[in-house]
């Protein structure tokens, strides 16, 4: 969300979209939610109908649990009425944004419990997979975990370590963090991996790949090596991180002296997602990962 240059795919081109013109100096916009058209709100069933379905099963139970009290599958949801929800909730609220934001903006909203959005749905031939950011993946994969507690803290920690880790020139070791966790992170539960990613949650594809390919890594759940290992933007990822439960995300992060970590590592290039490490235990099948 947070990185302004972004490369582009064979679905999405490398311009910019959304409109900038009228973004206040946070960056905010208004919604407009009577400017979605039906064909907009059309798509936006479609898609929340084929991933609730497919997340069913797959999903933690805290994103099935959120996304059951956002009840947003009759259209695009009203930003107003999903804040009246999450501030009772965690105290968080979302914010309306063009599109991609600058790293400052991004933090300071995460941590000031604010979540910023994308206000424009995809195009329908971008309905499998799309490189930036839309209302869909935003809202359908992100704010059903703001509504669990424990997400929520760790949310808000993070992005108020946003401004160490830039002012140390470690903002891409921080990155990581979120990546395999917010974005592409998987969780351990008694029926096997569950997803509960953004990225991951919100494509159909990568929901299907994450759980059952045999191709990618899935790896226990380390501070360290997921600060040092790099990522694929434009397809779907060769690592997957696995966290025991969403606690560990405070014990394991929150805690943490990143400081240390950055001086020691923030000028070696990334470990190669594809590579596993010496004495690590790579987690192919989901019965091998059951607590």
């Amino acid at each position: 969300m947070f990185v302004m240059d972004r490369p582009g795919s064979a679905n999405s081109s490398s311009d910019l979209r959304g409109d900038y013109s009228a973004a206040a100096a946070d960056f905010t916009v208004a919604q407009d939610w009577a400017s979605y058209g039906e064909a907009e709100h059309e798509r936006w069933r479609r898609l929340y109908a084929r991933q609730s379905a497919l997340v069913a099963d797959a999903a933690a139970p805290q994103f099935l649990a959120g996304l059951t009290r956002l009840d947003c599958s009759a259209g695009i949801p009203d930003f107003a009425e999903a804040n009246a929800v999450l501030g009772t909730a965690t105290g968080w609220q979302l914010v309306a944004v063009p599109g991609f934001i600058p790293e400052e903006q991004f933090f300071a909203h995460l941590a000031a419990r604010r979540f910023p959005v994308t206000r424009w749905l995809r195009a329908e031939h971008e309905l499998d997979y799309l490189v930036e950011p839309d209302v869909f993946h935003d809202f359908f994969g992100h704010v059903p975990m703001l509504l669990d507690p424990v997400f929520a803290d760790f949310m808000q920690a993070y992005g108020a370590a946003g401004e160490r880790a830039m002012a140390m020139g470690a903002l891409d070791m921080l990155a990581r963090i979120y990546w395999y966790t917010v974005e592409f992170g998987l969780i351990t539960s008694p029926d096997g991996l569950k997803v509960f990613g953004a990225g991951i949650v919100s494509s159909a594809g990568e929901t299907r790949y994450a759980l059952h390919d045999p191709a990618p890594l899935r790896l226990g759940f380390e501070p360290l090596r997921i600060m040092r290992t790099g990522y694929n933007i434009d397809r779907f990822q060769s690592s997957y991180f696995v966290l025991d439960s969403f606690e560990q995300l405070v014990d394991g992060l929150i805690g943490l002296d990143f400081g240390p970590l950055y001086l020691a590592w923030r000028d070696t290039p990334a470990l190669p997602a594809d590579q596993l490490q010496a004495g690590e235990i790579n987690l192919r099948n989901r019965s091998e990962a059951r607590p």
